[in-house]
């Protein structure tokens, strides 16, 4: 990538726009208008769009060369998470780094510096007269927050498009790229236990009083992975088995106790490397992410709290899983202890691998690329491509992250590499789409 695109880049990434909590509005903002510009430079136009209370939609229009050509959205955030502990960065998350061969900055993967090759390259095609397909920019501010306003805005916008490109996911590994045509969903959960009006001494009331942690263990519990690390039926319902075609294309693929073993990860069952692709791709998965009560001294708690994560599979229904899991765990909440649940849900996707947009992307990567490109699922969520689903838009979900980039951690990185590889995969994706059929 040209120095002068490089450096815009890392101008970007300078602007902390933190949409999951300790970010400033007038970060968010700037980092909308910065994308907004980018478009608006190039000759395409370019809007900022708020929805209630919202965080900045950047919506933009760039035109092919001809008319009819079919209409493609491409997709990307610019929010990012928070840095976490800064002491564990080797440098300041929003001052992006060079070193070896990888960019080293909050959002450098996740989201800015594995869209922005497919921003540019739609720019340029457009400047130069090139663009064979009508380019629909939608970047949002809330992914890492839920996505409300581009799931409104989807559901309202009423025009459609011919397919989606969604480059906010990763390679297979670094000599294979990837388009991910399953999604699970999640049902992010807050939990709140309220079992006294304050703590209490341990030693004059323990034993006779309820205490919030364990209450909160109480209802965990029955909730997690049994001996066979698969949940309990009730959580699994709904769950579309991976097809014939699916398992025989995971065969080809590399082995996944080689994926578990790269993160230095400790497997949960003897058969979980073997089991991989299903377990992350066809199965749900329920994880305790944070809990909270107590204090380091003798007390009774009164207070505990938690968040939890529901990861659906492909064919389950958000809405009744939901349901499911609010019941679950009020169903054994001891009497008179309160319990508060507040949760979100983002639905789960599935694409057929001889969808024509599929077809297509995938042969386009591959001469862009030169490397064989695998068809997965991928145990991650990304809302707004349930969203294009629902409004009958196929979509191809692709990008050049590694398994150690580090995304939502410390240190989060991108290959310095990966942003020439995006930029050709791309503009080849995006003239390859003109053969697109029209809907």
């Amino acid at each position: 990538m040209e120095p002068g695109r490089l450096e815009e880049l890392y101008d970007w990434l300078r602007i902390p726009s933190i949409s999951t909590g300790g970010g400033e509005a007038s970060d968010l903002l700037a980092a909308a208008e910065f994308a907004a510009a980018i478009i608006r430079r190039a000759g395409g136009e370019a809007e900022l769009v708020t929805i209630g209370a919202g965080n900045p939609l950047v919506i933009g229009e760039l035109h092919a060369i001809s008319e009819g050509a079919p209409t493609v959205i491409i997709y990307g955030h610019y929010d990012v998470q928070g840095p976490g502990p800064l002491d564990l960065w080797q440098s300041p998350p929003f001052e992006p780094e060079v070193r070896a061969d990888r960019l080293y900055a909050r959002g450098a993967a996740d989201d800015k510096g594995n869209f922005y090759p497919l921003l540019i390259a739609a720019c340029e095609l457009f400047e130069s007269g090139e663009l064979a397909v009508n380019v629909r920019v939608v970047i949002e501010g809330e992914e890492e927050a839920g996505g409300e306003s581009v799931a409104a805005w989807v559901k309202a916008e009423g025009r459609g498009a011919d397919c989606a490109i969604v480059f906010d996911s990763a390679m297979e590994d670094a000599q294979t790229p990837a388009i991910t045509i399953g999604l699970r969903g999640c049902i992010s959960t807050s939990i709140s236990v309220k079992a006294q009006p304050r703590d209490l001494h341990s030693g004059l009331y323990g034993g006779s009083v309820q205490n919030a942690l364990h209450v909160l263990q109480q209802i965990l519990t029955p909730l997690l992975p049994g001996d066979d690390g698969n949940l309990r039926a009730e959580l699994r319902a709904g769950a579309e088995p991976p097809s014939a075609a699916e398992l025989e294309s995971w065969q080809q693929l590399r082995p996944g106790q080689e994926m578990l073993d790269e993160v230095g990860a400790t497997s949960l069952t003897s058969d979980s490397g073997a089991d991989f692709r299903r377990r992350n791709g066809a199965e749900p998965s329920f994880e305790v992410n944070w809990i909270e009560g107590g204090a380091a001294r003798t007390v009774v708690p009164a207070q505990a709290r938690a968040f939890v994560t529901l990861r659906l599979a492909p064919g389950q229904d958000a809405a009744a899983m939901q349901a499911t899991l609010e019941r679950l765990l009020r169903e054994r909440v001891p009497d008179g202890v309160q319990l508060e649940i507040e949760s979100h849900a983002a639905t789960p996707s599935l694409f057929a691998a001889d969808l024509p947009a599929i077809q297509i992307a995938r042969e386009a990567i591959e001469r862009a690329s030169g490397m064989k490109t695998a068809l997965i699922r991928s145990g991650g969520s990304i809302p707004v491509v349930a969203d294009f689903a629902a409004a009958g838009i196929p979509v191809i979900v692709s990008g050049f992250g590694l398994a150690d980039d580090e995304i939502h951690a410390p240190n989060e990185s991108f290959v310095l590499d990966h942003l020439d590889l995006g930029e050709r995969c791309a503009r080849e994706l995006l003239q390859a789409l003109a053969a697109l059929p029209q809907t």
